[in-house]
């Protein structure tokens, strides 16, 4: 009801193209007609998932992370999306934060680089094209400094450093052309990001003279008055327009704030319509003014559901991402007709969870997945025996399944450990307090 009544102007994690076409009938049946977007965190590939993105920077490759976001873009247009909440361009320099995998790790310098190439994959020959969604630079800005690594933390810090170190990638982003910004959660010197006039109205759209607009991150304007810095409901919305944050993401405080705020003369009603004006451009630079259903197409869809080219492609990057860090005795390469090969670990047999966080999730994944073993078992000699024994859960000490592991190991001629962190050990939210190995 509230998208016939013109409340809504975007939405989250509706996908598919007769999804998004029966949401946008209803937003063409309001008022002022205005069509919507969907958006989706599409952070390492769509139908076919890629290498977290941690490790796409450990390739080195900037042509293949632009092409696997071309491919994710290509796809996810295919089911209706015209939004990705990616790239996420944070400088990352303590492990202990759990969102280190969603970015590109600690150098500013290659980090520019790969979010400029996710940029331009994402958003391919420009705006308008079938098979382009806009991009978003995340989180704006220094997320990735949270004291202690501890996610939405604070973040205490010199002007310089900011400069030098945080701040270059969304620079650069925004120079590119990215669509979209995303502020982050935490504070910076005590001021929240979400209404932080200096880095959003001062220096993003001021000296940087940044067109596109400001999306909050997930309800971070409610999240002010957790931070302490507003008092209610009605000082957070205040707050965060007058910064420059364009877009509530999630928590309706500014639909249900501006009006009274903008009638009480808390707000002028300039900046409201700035917000406005830049969200609108980028509908009209999408065309869903032109064709509000352009990217709401079955055909398309079905031919983007299992390319085959992709997860070809996707086999490749995920080779390349890989990291040899010792082969002392030249085990490596193994030889297709070893005899007997055990595979001792908890992910050995494990499907849908070998994503990885902020994989999109589908009803075929378990389907659709070739497991570690299953891979292993096709490479092999028809002579050689893969043996498997799980050895200990992910994420607990208990040792019950030690004794079968060991035993396992005796009867093969060569040994495959397949041990870390369990997917949703990393990712928001997901922060740990030391890097020890469990399991």
């Amino acid at each position: 009801e509230e998208i016939k009544q013109g409340k809504v102007g975007s939405m989250l994690n509706v996908t598919g193209a007769e999804e998004t076409r029966a949401f946008q009938k209803l937003a063409l049946e309001s008022r002022m007609k205005i069509p919507m977007i969907f958006g989706q965190d599409v952070i390492h590939g769509f139908r076919t998932t890629f290498p977290i993105n941690l490790g796409q920077a450990a390739s080195w490759d900037l042509e293949m992370i632009e092409r696997s976001e071309r491919i994710a873009a290509i796809e996810a247009s295919a089911y209706g999306i015209q939004w990705t909440f990616a790239p996420m361009v944070d400088i990352a320099r303590d492990p202990r934060w759990g969102r280190v995998m969603e970015g590109s790790g600690e150098d500013t310098f290659l980090g520019t680089k790969i979010g400029l190439a996710r940029i331009k994959g994402f958003q391919g020959k420009g705006l308008g094209n079938i098979d382009a969604i806009m991009a978003c630079a995340k989180h704006f800005a220094a997320y990735g400094a949270a004291v202690g690594g501890r996610d939405y933390n604070s973040v205490d810090m010199s002007l310089r450093q900011l400069h030098e170190t945080y701040l270059p990638p969304f620079k650069a982003a925004s120079e590119a052309g990215v669509a979209t910004f995303m502020n982050s959660f935490n504070d910076i010197n005590g001021i929240p990001a979400t209404a932080n006039r200096y880095i959003l109205r001062d220096l993003l759209k001021g000296q940087w003279n940044y067109n596109g607009f400001v999306v909050s991150d997930w309800g971070s304007i409610g999240e002010m008055i957790k931070h302490g810095y507003a008092k209610d409901n009605a000082e957070a919305a205040e707050k965060a327009i007058l910064a420059g944050s364009d877009m509530d993401m999630e928590s309706n405080i500014y639909m249900e704030q501006l009006p009274r705020l903008v009638k009480e003369g808390k707000v002028d009603i300039k900046f409201v319509d700035d917000a406005v004006r830049r969200i609108l451009i980028k509908k009209f630079e999408l065309g869903l003014f032109d064709d509000p259903y352009k990217f709401s197409n079955s055909d398309r869809q079905k031919q983007q559901t299992n390319n085959l080219d992709n997860r070809k492609f996707g086999r490749e990057f995920g080779s390349k991402s890989v990291v040899l860090l010792k082969n002392e005795k030249k085990i490596l390469p193994l030889s297709k007709s070893t005899k007997t090969v055990a595979l001792i670990g908890p992910f050995g047999k494990e499907a849908v969870a070998m994503h990885g966080f902020w994989s999109v999730p589908f009803k075929d994944d378990a389907q659709r997945i070739v497991t570690q073993f299953e891979g292993i078992k096709n490479q092999l000699d028809k002579n050689s025996t893969l043996l498997y024994a799980k050895g200990c859960n992910e994420n607990d000490d208990n040792k019950s399944m030690f004794a079968e592991a060991i035993e396992t190991a005796k009867k093969a001629d060569v040994v495959i450990m397949t041990l870390g962190e369990g997917y949703a050990m990393s990712g928001e939210a997901k922060s740990r307090s030391n890097l020890h190995f469990s399991g």
